[in-house]
């Protein structure tokens, strides 16, 4: 055997791969934070905040580990991890609250663990690429709905039903999604769900400690609810990182026993924990950030959707353009400039829909706002 050939050929294929994404003008690298954050999901500013930073120094010295050394079912589980869920499921009204390392993993094992065989998941086609994880892993027939198409959604589950007397229906939907910063009518969701026998799974990760009473998120008025889920991450507005999974106790007992990323996985940092138990006072201490936040949001409206930008409602402000190559462009020259801004290809948004996605954080002023939105217009023009 020609062992040298085959190292030198050794992952050709994934060479391949690369150059035919680098013709694409798709290929990925990374790149560090540099210049003005318009890109972050770091909303209320709370990553660098003085409160996390003193929470987690109180957290070590009581003694807190930095790490869990195994996963929950054997060693891992801390008393901090247990105070969070306690503390999660009374801040968001829910029976119970189950925190995973991040927001991939709690999407792959809910869908990838809960819906069983013969049952249907109807999810938005814009849903969260963890969710499409979890329909991947899971035994459940899957169902693509047009997005945010409530007459869709009904008609789907009606024509399932008729033929599917005793299955489960799972309707899966981000409350605001991540690239277009529109929210989910989860309202009529909700109706839907109770008329059909279906449990309602929302993502509330962008709106979680930004929108709803308190700052709980878009999803606050399903909370308590038999038959609704949300998922809620702390690694976006909430400043830190993990999820929390909250609804019925049977959803909770059921990942404990049947999730394979929470039985085989090393528990969540026990530090971690207790810094989102200090995250989730501070969005209830502090609406004043939800108001700023709110203000940044009005005034990039007024300077930015002139320019093309999507009036979202929201602190996810799309601007689309259209090519790939373009939009990497009109991004590398915005960062050039000092503005930490990425343009998102295909496969992250639809094929045409290349765009610059403008996050709007509380590390940023009205002042930068006005100069992001000079900036823009020079280069565009």
């Amino acid at each position: 055997m020609d062992t040298g050939r085959i190292i030198d050929g050794a992952l050709g294929a994934q060479q391949d791969d690369l150059a035919g994404l680098a013709r694409q003008s798709r290929l990925r690298t990374l790149s560090r934070a540099d210049g003005l954050d318009f890109s972050s999901n770091d909303y209320l500013a709370l990553a660098g905040s003085a409160r996390l930073k003193a929470a987690v120094v109180a957290a070590l010295d009581r003694g807190v580990p930095v790490g869990a050394g195994g996963s929950r079912l054997l060693r891992g589980n801390h008393p901090e991890h247990e105070l969070l869920e306690a503390e999660a499921a009374r801040f968001f009204g829910c029976e119970s609250a189950l925190f995973l390392a991040n927001g991939y993993t709690a999407n792959s094992a809910l869908l990838g663990t809960l819906p069983q065989r013969g049952d249907a998941i109807f999810h938005d086609e814009l849903v969260h690429a963890s969710a499409h994880e979890g329909m991947r892993l899971s035994r459940a027939e899957r169902v693509s709905v047009p997005h945010n198409d409530i007459d869709a959604f009904a008609d789907a589950l009606a024509r399932w039903r008729a033929t599917n007397p005793r299955g489960t229906a799972w309707i899966a939907v981000e409350t605001l999604y991540s690239m277009d910063g529109d929210r989910a009518p989860i309202h009529a969701l909700a109706d839907l769900a109770d008329r059909y026998g279906a449990i309602l799974l929302a993502d509330d990760a962008h709106a979680t400690g930004v929108f709803g009473k308190g700052g709980r998120g878009l999803a606050d008025t399903i909370d308590g609810r038999p038959n609704a889920i949300v998922l809620r991450t702390c690694g976006k507005a909430l400043g830190s990182e993990g999820a929390l999974l909250c609804g019925p106790r049977v959803m909770r007992d059921h990942l404990v026993n049947r999730g394979r990323s929470v039985i085989f996985s090393t528990a969540p940092s026990p530090l971690i924990a207790a810094c989102v138990r200090e995250a989730l006072k501070i969005v209830a201490e502090e609406p004043e950030r939800r108001d700023a936040l709110a203000d940044l949001i009005a005034h990039a409206t007024h300077r930015l959707a002139p320019l093309g930008a999507t009036a979202s409602g929201s602190q996810i402000m799309p601007l689309i353009l259209g090519g790939e190559a373009g939009t990497m462009q009109v991004a590398q020259a915005l960062r050039d400039a000092g503005f930490d801004i990425r343009g998102i290809r295909p496969p992250t948004v639809p094929a045409g829909s290349s765009r610059l996605r403008i996050s709007l954080t509380l590390n940023v002023g009205r002042g930068q706002i006005d100069d992001l939105a000079t900036a823009l217009s020079e280069i565009l023009a």
